[in-house]
This record gives C-alpha cells, sequence and structure tokens, in this order.
C-alpha cells in the first residue's frame, strides 16, 4: 500500500511541478505534514544532499524521500512516479509542441506558467531558509554566500564545497 501511495503523491508532483525541482519543495513540505513521511528536518538534508549531488534536484528530492519512507522500493516508485508525468506529456504532445510552439495560444500558455513557477521557486527558498538559517551563524554564512554568488559569479560547486567546509569547520 506505501509504494501505490508514494507512486499518486509523485506522480501528483511531478504532474504539477512546472519550472524545475525546486518547484517540488513546496509540494514536499506539504507532503511532510499530511503524510508524516519524513520531518521537516530530513527534508532539509534532502534538499542539501540532492543539491550537492549529480542529476536533477527533483529527481534526487524523489529518490531520496521514497527511500527514507520505504527504502530501496519506495526511493524507485516515488522517483518514476514523478518522472512518469513528464515522459507522458513529451509522448503525447511533443508533435504539438513542435508545430504549435510560435503560435500565440501556446506562448500564452508558457507566459501564465513562468510566473506561478517562478512563485513557487521563491516560495521553496523561503521555506528553505526558514529550514535553514536556525541562528545568527547560518543567518551570516547564508548572506555572505548570497552576496558572494551575486557579485563573484563563481561556480555552484565553489559554493557547495565552501558551504560543507564551513560547516565542518564552524560546527553549524
Amino acid at each position: 500500500m506505501i509504494y501505490l501511495l508514494l507512486f499518486v503523491e509523485f506522480f501528483k508532483i511531478g504532474a504539477l511541478a512546472f519550472g524545475g525541482g525546486l518547484v517540488t519543495v513546496p509540494f514536499l513540505v506539504e507532503l511532510s505534514k499530511t503524510r508524516n513521511w519524513f520531518s521537516l528536518e530530513q527534508l532539509t538534508d534532502m534538499i542539501a544532499v540532492s543539491e550537492s549531488t549529480p542529476g536533477p534536484i527533483g529527481i534526487n528530492m524523489a529518490t531520496f524521500a521514497g527511500f527514507v519512507t520505504s527504502g530501496i522500493g519506495g526511493s524507485l516508485v516515488a522517483t518514476f512516479g514523478l518522472v512518469l508525468p513528464a515522459f507522458l506529456v513529451l509522448l503525447l504532445f511533443s508533435k504539438y509542441i513542435i508545430k504549435y510552439k510560435d503560435t500565440p495560444v501556446f506562448n500564452n500558455f508558457l507566459s501564465g506558467i513562468r510566473p506561478a513557477a517562478l512563485a513557487l521557486i521563491l516560495y521553496a527558498g523561503i521555506v528553505i531558509a526558514k529550514l535553514s538559517i536556525v541562528d545568527c551563524k547560518t543567518a551570516l554564512f547564508a548572506l555572505l554566500f548570497f552576496v558572494m554568488s551575486y557579485f563573484c559569479k563563481l561556480s555552484p560547486i565553489v559554493f557547495i564545497l565552501l558551504g560543507a567546509f564551513c560547516g565542518a569547520m564552524f560546527e553549524m
């Protein structure tokens, strides 16, 4: 039964997560509250690991959440549930997307989705900030990394490695 629930929940997330993997974060916050499969602290760890490992963050999050919930089988089911909607949309509509990509109706459709995706990504950022900034030290490092990322234009890898180093050195 848990596998069916995992599949259904992650299928819904995959069907609605327009805008990329970070858009899954608000859905996962809701899932942690309604299903109690993982805590918000575990979700924070999932985000950190998913951002630090190769691959799309949404898929990494589904795999991690499924694993925390129900082991390897859960990770396979959650990941499959997340990617199946995108696969089906591409399979069923790719011919039409290519044909109508330059039409006003299609472009208006995408123009409507973009602000919604942005709002979900911003919401995800707020959720991640609330989960990650727990004291003055973490707030200071978050601000420092934000300023550095804005002005220095370094690779995200640098920030992940620097964050890991700072976390180990300053016991965050």
